[in-house]
C-alpha cells in the first residue's frame, strides 16, 4: 500500500506497555466465540433426558427383581447415550477448529502499527481500524472518520446507514457499509451489551428447528400416553400375579419399555452430528446447526453474482474515452481515485492495477466512499490542466445508467458489452462540490472503463444441480441487468435471457413476489430491496437461501431462511450468515443441500420404525389390561425385537443417501403412517397371543404363548422394515434379509432359546402366528398406500 492509498493515521493506538497493563487489569474483550455446546452441555444433554430417567427407573427395578437378561434394555440405553455423545463431541472438534479458520481478526492499531488480532485479544483503549464490510466487535467511540457510513440497522431497526465522525457512538454487532475510520474501544467483554446480544445470538444452537419441534411435540403426546397406560398395566398385572410380584413387575417394565422412543432422539442427534463432520470435511463451517435442516428444505436459492457466480478478481479490457477527453489525463484521474481508496472493491482493484497512481502532481484532496445504495464513488482531484495551471475537479466513478439520463449519447454501446457480459463504469465529471447532495446531477461522461468478470467455473454445474433438484435459482445483483443476464446465460440459467431491471419492479410486495416467481435474473438491485425480494418470496410460503459476499448482502442474509456467505467475504457477512464457505466454494453448496435433505428424509423415514413401535405398544397394554391377561412379553423379548427391526436399522437407513426435498409439517406426516401401522401390528399380535392361549394349556404354557406372540410382533416389525426401507438397493435388502437371519439364530440357537425365553412348540401355532403376520402385512401395505396416495411418500 502506498502512502498516498493508506489512511491518514492521526493516532498511534496504544503501546506494547499500555496493552499489558489493561491486560494485567482484566480489561480484555473476554466474550467467548462459541461454535458448538460445551463438553458439559453436549454430555448433560444426551445423558439427563425425560426419557433416559424413565428407562433408568425402570432398568434399577429390574436389577432388583432379575435376572440380567430383562435388563438388557438398560445397556442399550448406555450405549446410545455413549454413540450421541463421542458423535457430538467429534462434531465439536470439527466445528471449533472450523471456527478458528472463519474467525474474524480485527485490524487494531498498537505503537502507530496496524496488526490483525483474535477478537478476543482486544483490550479497553485499543484502536480498530474499519473498512467497508467490517463488523463493529467491541463498543466504542469514533477516533478517525473518512466517509464512514455504518449500518445499525440489525441492532436499532434504524433502516438508513448512519454517517459517523469522530466523537459519534459506536455499537458492537454494526457494520461498515461506507468509507473507513476507526475507532476507540470503550467497552469490552460483557461491559458491552450488545457484544452479549451478537455473541448470544451467533452461538450454535439446536433450537429453531421443525425437525426438533416436531420430536419434542411426539414426545410429549407419547408420555401423556404412557402414564395413563403404566398405570392401568401395573395395577393389572399385580393383580393378576399376586402371588409372584417378581412376575408381575418384568412384564409391568417389559410393557412400558417399547413405549419409549428412546432412539429416535439419539437418531436425531447423531444425524445432525455427522452431517456437521461431513461438511467440515468440505470446509463448510456451520454456525448454526438447524441450517442443515433448512438448506433441506429450501426451494429457491437467491445468488449474488459478484463472489458467487463469477471469481472476485477482475480485469479492465478497455478504456474508451467519451467526448475528447485525453486517454492519458484519465488514466492519472482513474489511479488516484484507485490510490483514494484504502480497501478497494474488486472493480476498484482492477483499475488500481490497469492505471496505478505514482504522478506527484496528481493527488485526492477529498473522497466519497462507494456505496452499494447509491451505486458510485467519488473523489476531488488535483492535478495540471493542459495549460499548466493546477486545477481541481470532482469526479464520479459510478453505473452509467445511474450517472447518466436515458437518452444520454454515451450509453450508447454499452448495451452492447453488456449483452457480452461485461461489466461497463462510467468516468464523469460533476461540476458540484463533492459534499453536495445533487452532485451526480448533471455530470458530464469522460470515459467508459470495461470489465471483464472472471466466471466460476464450478458455477455452470452448480446451477444445473438446483435445476434438477426442482429448486430455483434468483441471481440478485447490483450490476446492470443485461450484463448479469449474459453472465448467467453463459452458465446455461434457465430464463436468464429475460433479465429484469430491479428499479422497474413494483414496491408492493405481493407485485413484486409475482414478478420475482416469473424471472430468474434481476440487476441495478439495492441492498434494501435484496431485503425486500427476500421477504417477497418468503410471504408465498418459499424457503429462501441467500448466498453473498459483501457487505450490500448482509441485509438479504440475515432475513433468509438460511443464509450461506463466502469465507473471503465481509466480517459482517459472515457473522449473519448460518453456513460460511470458508474455501469460497459456490459448488459446495450442492453438498450442503444434500447433506440437509439426507439428515431430514431419514429422520423422517426411521421416526415411522420408532413411532410404530410405540402405537403398538400402547395398545397392546390397554387389551392386556381389558383382556385381563399376563403381558404376552418379558423385557428381554422386546430388547430383541426392537434391536433388529428398529434400532441397528434405524442406524444404517439414517445415515444413508437421500435426495428429496424436506417438506413442511414433519409430525402429522409421520404419525398419519405410524398410527395405522401400529395398530394393525398390536391388533395382530394379541390376536396371535389370544389364539396361542387357546390353543396351549398347562402350567408352563406361558412361554409357548410369548414365543408365538413374539414370532408374529417381529414379522409384522420386519415388514414394517422392509417399506421403510424403500426403494430398495442391494445394501437395503441386505439389511433387512441380515435382521431375520438374527432373528433366526436365536430361534434355533439352544443357548440363545434359553437367554431370551423363547421355544416354539408344535407346527400349528407357529404356522398360524406366520399366517397372522401374513394378513397384518398386507394390512400394513394397505395403509402405506393410501399415505402415498396422500402426499406421505412415493409409493413403491
Amino acid at each position: 500500500m502506498t502512502a498516498s492509498r493508506a489512511m491518514a493515521r492521526t493516532h498511534p493506538g496504544l503501546s506494547a506497555g499500555e496493552v499489558a497493563e489493561r491486560v494485567a487489569r482484566g480489561e480484555v474483550n473476554d466474550v467467548p466465540v462459541r461454535s458448538s455446546r460445551s463438553t458439559a452441555d453436549i454430555v448433560r444433554g444426551n445423558v439427563f433426558t425425560r426419557f433416559n430417567a424413565i428407562i433408568g427407573v425402570l432398568f434399577l427395578i429390574i436389577l432388583v427383581v432379575g435376572p440380567i437378561q430383562d435388563g438388557l434394555f438398560g445397556f442399550v440405553i448406555v450405549a446410545n447415550t455413549a454413540i450421541g455423545i463421542v458423535q457430538e463431541l467429534r462434531a465439536k472438534k470439527t466445528l471449533d477448529s472450523l471456527a478458528v479458520i472463519g474467525e474474524a481478526r480485527p485490524t487494531v492499531r498498537r505503537d502507530g502499527a496496524a496488526v490483525q488480532i483474535p477478537t478476543s485479544g482486544i483490550v479497553l483503549g485499543d484502536l480498530v481500524e474499519l473498512g467497508p464490510g467490517d463488523k463493529c466487535v467491541v463498543d466504542g467511540r469514533v477516533a478517525e472518520a473518512d466517509g464512514l457510513e455504518i449500518d445499525e440497522s440489525l441492532l436499532t431497526g434504524e433502516a438508513d446507514p448512519v454517517l459517523k465522525r469522530p466523537g459519534d457512538p459506536v455499537l458492537s454487532g454494526s457494520f461498515v457499509v461506507a468509507g473507513g475510520g476507526a475507532f476507540t474501544a470503550t467497552k469490552v467483554g460483557r461491559e458491552a451489551y450488545a457484544a452479549q446480544l451478537a455473541e448470544e445470538a451467533s452461538r450454535f444452537t439446536l433450537v429453531h428447528s421443525e425437525l426438533r419441534s416436531g420430536i419434542s411435540q411426539i414426545l410429549k403426546y407419547v408420555t401423556w400416553m404412557m402414564i395413563p397406560t403404566a398405570i392401568g398395566l401395573i395395577i393389572s398385572q399385580f393383580v393378576l400375579e399376586g402371588d409372584d410380584w417378581r412376575e408381575s413387575v418384568r412384564r409391568m417394565v417389559a410393557g412400558i419399555v417399547p413405549m419409549v422412543p428412546e432412539g429416535l432422539v439419539l437418531l436425531t442427534s447423531v444425524a445432525f452430528a455427522i452431517g456437521v463432520i461431513r461438511l467440515g470435511r468440505k470446509q463448510c463451517l456451520v454456525q448454526e446447526l438447524p441450517a442443515i435442516e433448512g438448506l433441506a428444505r429450501v426451494d429457491v436459492v437467491c445468488l449474488d453474482k459478484t463472489g458467487t457466480l463469477t471469481e472476485g478478481g477482475m480485469d479492465v479490457t478497455e478504456l474508451r474515452p467519451l467526448n475528447g477527453s485525453e486517454e492519458e489525463r484519465l488514466r492519472r484521474v482513474l489511479g488516484v481515485l484507485g490510490a483514494a481508496d484504502p480497501r478497494p472493491n474488486a472493480s476498484l482493484q482492477a483499475i488500481v492495477d490497469a492505471c496505478p497512481d505514482g504522478h506527484p502532481d496528481w493527488r485526492c484532496t477529498a473522497t466519497l466512499p462507494f456505496s452499494s445504495a447509491r451505486k458510485y464513488s467519488g473523489a476531488t482531484v488535483t492535478g495540471p490542466e493542459p495549460g499548466g495551471r493546477a486545477d481541481s475537479a470532482t469526479w464520479l466513478l459510478g453505473a452509467p445508467d445511474v450517472l447518466l439520463p436515458d437518452g444520454d449519447p454515451a450509453l450508447a454501446g454499452i448495451e452492447e458489452l453488456n449483452a457480452r457480459g461485461l461489466r461497463v463504469l462510467l468516468l464523469a465529471r460533476s461540476d458540484r462540490e463533492l459534499g453536495d447532495p445533487r452532485v451526480a446531477e448533471g455530470v458530464r461522461a469522460a470515459a467508459l472503463v470495461v470489465l471483464e468478470q472472471r466466471l466460476r467455473p464450478d458455477a455452470g454445474d452448480t446451477l444445473r444441480y438446483f435445476a434438477e433438484q426442482n429448486v430455483d435459482a434468483k441471481v440478485i445483483s447490483g450490476d446492470n441487468a443485461v450484463s448479469v443476464g449474459a453472465v448467467a446465460t453463459k452458465l446455461g440459467l434457465p430464463g436468464a435471457e429475460r433479465p429484469v431491471d430491479a428499479r422497474r419492479l413494483p414496491a408492493e410486495r405481493g407485485e413484486m413476489a409475482t414478478a420475482l416467481e416469473g424471472g430468474a435474473v434481476f440487476g441495478r438491485v439495492t441492498p434494501r430491496q435484496k431485503r425486500d425480494m427476500v421477504g417477497a418470496l418468503q410471504s408465498r410460503g418459499h424457503n429462501v437461501a441467500m448466498t453473498g459476499d459483501g457487505v450490500n448482502d448482509v441485509l438479504a442474509l440475515k432475513d433468509a431462511d438460511i443464509g450461506v456467505a463466502m469465507g473471503s467475504g465481509s466480517e459482517a457477512t459472515r457473522a449473519v450468515a448460518q453456513i460460511v464457505l470458508l474455501d469460497n466454494s459456490f459448488a459446495a453448496l450442492p453438498s450442503v443441500v444434500a447433506e440437509g435433505r439426507r439428515v431430514i428424509g431419514n429422520i423422517e423415514r426411521v421416526a415411522n420404525l420408532f413411532l410404530v413401535k410405540t402405537v403398538y405398544s400402547v395398545l397392546l397394554a390397554l387389551l392386556v389390561v381389558c383382556s385381563r391377561v399376563e403381558y404376552p412379553f418379558l423385557p428381554r423379548h422386546l430388547t430383541l425385537l426392537s434391536t433388529l427391526t428398529i434400532g441397528v436399522p434405524a442406524f444404517f437407513l439414517a445415515l444413508a443417501p437421500n435426495r428429496e426435498r424436506a417438506r413442511p409439517h414433519f409430525v402429522r406426516r409421520v404419525m398419519r403412517y405410524a398410527v395405522p401401522a401400529g395398530l394393525i401390528a398390536g391388533a395382530a399380535t394379541f390376536a396371535a397371543y389370544l389364539l396361542a392361549r387357546h390353543h396351549y394349556s398347562g402350567d408352563e404354557s406361558l412361554e409357548a404363548e410369548t414365543s408365538a406372540a413374539t414370532l408374529t410382533l417381529f414379522l409384522i416389525s420386519l415388514w414394517v422394515l422392509a417399506i421403510v426401507a424403500r426403494p430398495y438397493t442391494w445394501w437395503r435388502v441386505a439389511l433387512v434379509l441380515t435382521m431375520a437371519l438374527g432373528f433366526l439364530v436365536v430361534l434355533t440357537t439352544p443357548w440363545l432359546q434359553d437367554f431370551f425365553a423363547l421355544e416354539l412348540i408344535g407346527t400349528t401355532m407357529p404356522w398360524a402366528a406366520v399366517g397372522i403376520a401374513v394378513l397384518a402385512g398386507l394390512g400394513l401395505e394397505v395403509a402405506w398406500r393410501r399415505f402415498a396416495a396422500e402426499g406421505g411418500e412415493p409409493a413403491p
